[in-house]
């Protein structure tokens, strides 16, 4: 027994390894010694090989790159999809604007613009279905999307139901013939005249707007100009175009539409790049008119071909954002139709920044007849001409624009008059006159609009 302390003493410098009750039998156990010269016991001690769990080890090493490789992979897709649902985001503030005016609106809407919000909310709500499937219900935002856009597809279809039987439009038709009714017994009082028809004192009133739909490449695309291409004599062949912009200078493309209904389901029947510069271009006799790309040049360009035919310098004629439309940029020279065909209104250095109109020989592009008025461009937001009066506009708040000076190049008279304007979003970007349908297109900060107009006859 002797021997057994120094024994005792040199196992216990031994390393430390916790076990569970089951395993500590594995781990201890008596063996034989040997006794040194120096009364020390000696013995030799052999650790198992699975003492320190250097397979699980490497195992979860393993383990914890393949976790970390599907973490990266899974957050980019997350990135991704955030991308998206910010893109759809937009798109849902967009739709809920619309929805939202259709719902305060007096307008009676037809079944196509009803198909046309309801594809696009399916379209929406497809993306979300995908996106809750990969990233989980957890996920908030997808979450919340994903309730925004069944809550307004039911806005929709209550929306839709609502006006199954067009009950309003029947109620403001009856309201209408009343109206006309009673005009009729006040000669000389607002009507609604033939196309082409200048014998009248000018224009008196003007309709509700009528929100026909959002520009087909989205919320990015807040500038541009709309309209339907005037064809005196061809009726048949006048087309819808629209030329959405990015920004308030570059107006790179052109969308034409053959129908109506092509026009609500974005179904252009041609596409086509071009050179402008602002949004004050006009479609006449199936030629594109616009303002080129940092000149004061007007351009022709052919529609059917996409080919430019004709150009020339509006002589005098300020650009490059000097004496543009109030609120709207780059729009120094804005290209107009009437009745009686092509004009161009801008200002000039000369004319010390007031308004100057120009009557435009379509087949060379030269000035017939030039007219000085003295209104101030750069105070004014639009401009169009009806039988060869010249309106303008200015902005009274977000809602509503005032018709407020005329011009007529026939008696070259100046004149102040007051028709208010409701317009649904706060900027008119774009405005363009069609003689046939008497109505007037505006591009509303990224939305289609149109009115009717009302015309004073004149006294027998």
């Amino acid at each position: 027994m002797a021997t057994e302390a120094p024994f005792q003493s040199v196992f216990s410098r031994l390393p430390s390894w916790k076990a569970t009750s089951t395993t500590a039998s594995q781990l201890v156990s008596r063996v034989n010694g040997s006794v040194d010269d120096r009364g020390i016991c000696q013995c030799s001690v052999f650790l198992p090989e699975d003492a320190f769990p250097a397979q699980q080890v490497e195992a979860l090493e393993k383990l914890a790159g393949s976790l970390s490789e599907r973490f990266n992979k899974e957050l980019s897709k997350v990135t991704e999809y955030m991308k998206i649902v910010d893109v759809y985001g937009h798109k849902l503030f967009n739709l809920t604007q619309r929805v939202e005016e259709m719902h305060k609106s007096q307008t009676s809407y037809t079944e196509l613009d009803f198909e046309v919000l309801k594809l696009e909310i399916q379209e929406m709500e497809s993306l979300v279905v995908q996106l809750k499937a990969s990233m989980g219900e957890s996920n908030v935002v997808v979450q919340q999307l994903y309730v925004e856009i069944k809550n307004m597809s039911l806005m929709v279809a209550h929306l839709e139901n609502l006006d199954k039987n067009n009950v309003l439009a029947i109620r403001r038709e009856i309201l209408a013939l009343k109206q006309r009714l009673k005009e009729c017994e006040e000669p000389g009082s607002g009507q609604l005249v033939p196309p082409g028809f200048c014998n009248h004192s000018g224009l008196v009133n003007i309709s509700k707007p009528h929100l026909h739909s959002w520009n087909w490449r989205g919320s990015g695309y807040r500038y541009g100009v709309w309209g339907k291409g005037y064809s005196p004599g061809s009726p048949t062949s006048e087309a819808y175009w629209v030329a959405p912009m990015y920004d308030e200078r570059n107006m790179q493309t052109i969308d034409l539409y053959s129908s109506y209904e092509n026009l609500l389901f974005y179904a252009p029947s041609k596409r086509l790049s071009l050179s402008g510069q602002g949004s004050g271009a006009t479609v006449y006799k199936n030629f594109l008119y616009f303002n080129y790309y940092n000149t004061n040049q007007m351009y022709k360009l052919e529609l059917t071909s996409n080919t430019v035919v004709l150009k020339s310098t509006i002589t005098g004629a300020a650009y490059n954002n000097r004496f543009s439309y109030a609120g709207k940029a780059w729009q120094d020279i804005d290209l107009v139709v009437d009745e009686s065909g092509l004009w161009a209104i801008y200002s000039t250095e000369a004319n010390t920044g007031n308004i100057v109109i120009s009557k435009i020989n379509e087949d060379t592009l030269q000035m017939q007849k030039t007219w000085f008025t003295r209104q101030y461009k750069p105070s004014v937001t639009s401009a169009f001409i009806i039988c060869g009066v010249l309106y303008v506009t200015r902005s009274l708040n977000t809602h509503q624009e005032e018709i407020f000076y005329t011009f007529d190049t026939k008696t070259g008279k100046e004149g102040r008059i007051s028709i208010v304007l409701e317009k649904p979003f706060g900027t008119v970007r774009g405005v363009d006159y069609h003689p046939t349908d008497r109505k007037l297109y505006l591009y509303n900060d990224g939305f289609l609009v149109s009115y009717n107009l009302v015309f004073q006859l004149a006294s027998p």
